[in-house]
């Protein structure tokens, strides 16, 4: 049998209507529309006295589902202006364009207000879909209420010239965006376009971005919240005004931050009694052998230092936990570290009451802010499409408007093992499927072919939209 049997009977022609492609981003547009997102982007960027053919709301929604739907440049709303039968008229590449230069600084802070709104009303959902908001992972438990804010740097590599694209820590070029996620759900709460030569750890820009973030999470749920950064992040000035949060009576705000491994704190590592390591926990909970692993905390030796406390200057509840481990071949090891046998990584919380165990358990999924991240690239933040940085930011803000969409659709519209996909599986098997467009009793409906293998979880996701009930604040 030849493998190239499969064409021996295949012929084209044109023929027949009414077929459109990228179905599935219908779902996505809709859920924009009943949440009550779309409206909020067009009071907005409402202009008094201006009446644009294209409402610049409807616009800037359109924006973000082409990039759901895994668009890059905005050429590619034309996976939505080209199906005028089912997403009836969009706007044209140059009315995106003028649409994206009118966001300035004014328009974000309104459209970050619209989102809040918004996102206050799709947590309201999600609880009663759920029954709660998703608890955030550690180990072999979840973190119960409380609400998980990551905050991470990354580059975005340019190849043309683009403003405030400089020189990256890394030697290549580019640009050097500040984010913050939301743990929990996944979603896209703040982000700052810097340029590539920016710090890791600038404290003016990750007060702004928390702050951000922080405005995002409905206030019912910011009494209880988690901040996490890397050691790169980590600073003096982020550590003191995350505990100024923890003024206002009935909220708490606990951080779990890197620490660097410095001179007091390898001393401190040489005064820890053998015996008092205890086990780290493994992703599932287990403990691992202390012949391989162990943590302990340093706070009291370094607070009782012989000295003086080496901690005077920092908060007085910081606690600082140290976790070893034998290093894998071909680790980065300080000297310290070659000499000693042991790769050392420190983290500072002001959690009083949990073990050193747990906060360092807890600290270590951190790391699923480079899933996030990593998605965000996948969902036009990995590709700026303009040399201007105005339009450049207006596009961010889509796109991160694109990722709260992808996760709502998630949440409120899908079941396993769908609620989990990347993007780039969603695309494939439910936003880009094609359906056929059948009219009858002045009414659209789309007919999806039976032989799609994810057709019955396409239709429960176009219901599950359908039925969301309208957001009556809105």
């Amino acid at each position: 049998m030849h493998g190239s049997g499969w064409s021996k009977d295949l012929a084209v022609e044109i023929a027949g209507h009414d077929v459109v492609n990228h179905a599935g981003a219908a779902a996505v547009r809709l859920l924009a529309d009943r949440t009550g997102l779309t409206a909020g982007l067009s009071r907005a960027l409402a202009r008094r006295g201006f009446l644009p053919v294209h409402d610049r709301g409807r616009v800037l929604a359109d924006t973000a589902v082409l990039i759901a739907d895994g668009g890059r440049v905005f050429s590619d709303l034309a996976m939505l202006r080209d199906q005028t039968e089912l997403f009836g008229p969009v706007a044209s590449d140059p009315t995106l364009w003028r649409a994206l230069d009118e966001i300035g600084e004014p328009q974000r802070r309104k459209i970050s207000r619209a989102r809040a709104k918004t996102r206050e009303y799709v947590w309201s959902l999600i609880t009663g879909r759920h029954g709660r908001i998703p608890s955030s992972r550690v180990a072999d438990r979840d973190l119960g209420k409380t609400i998980v804010i990551r905050l991470d740097a990354s580059l975005v590599i340019t190849h043309s010239d683009k403003e405030w694209a400089a020189g990256t820590y890394k030697g290549t070029w580019g640009l050097h965006p500040l984010m913050a996620w939301c743990d929990n759900t996944g979603e896209s709460l703040a982000l700052l376009l810097r340029k590539g030569s920016a710090g890791s750890n600038t404290v003016a820009d990750h007060i702004e971005v928390l702050d951000e973030a922080i405005t995002q999470i409905p206030a019912r749920y910011r009494r209880d919240l988690l901040i996490t950064v890397d050691g790169a992040g980590a600073s003096h000035g982020l550590v003191d005004h995350i505990t100024t949060l923890n003024s206002p009576p009935g909220r708490r705000v606990h951080y779990s931050i890197g620490w660097d491994l410095g001179a007091r704190e390898r001393a401190a590592i040489g005064r820890v009694p053998k015996n008092a390591w205890d086990h780290v926990l493994d992703g599932d909970g287990r403990p691992r052998d202390l012949a391989e692993a162990g943590v302990v905390e340093l706070t009291a030796l370094l607070r009782e230092h012989p000295d003086g406390n080496q901690l005077a200057n920092w908060p007085h509840d910081l606690r600082i936990v140290c976790r070893r481990e034998k290093p894998h071949p071909g680790a980065q090891l300080s000297l310290f570290e070659q000499i000693d046998g042991w790769r050392y990584q420190l983290t500072a919380t002001n959690t009083p009451t949990s073990t050193a165990q747990f906060l360092e358990a807890r600290h270590r999924p951190h790391a699923r802010v480079e899933d996030n991240i990593r998605c965000g690239k996948q969902t036009g933040l990995g590709h700026l499409p303009s040399a201007s940085i105005e339009i450049n930011r207006a596009w961010c803000l889509a796109a991160t408007i694109a990722a709260d969409l992808l996760c709502w659709l998630r949440l409120l519209c899908l079941d396993e093992p769908l609620a989990k996909a990347e993007p780039k599986t969603l695309r494939y098997r439910l936003l880009h499927t094609a359906a056929r467009m059948i009219r009858g009793q002045r009414r659209r409906k789309l007919r999806i072919p039976e032989t799609w293998p994810w057709a019955e979880q396409l239709r429960a996701c176009f219901l599950a939209v359908f039925a969301l009930p309208p957001p009556t604040s809105h």
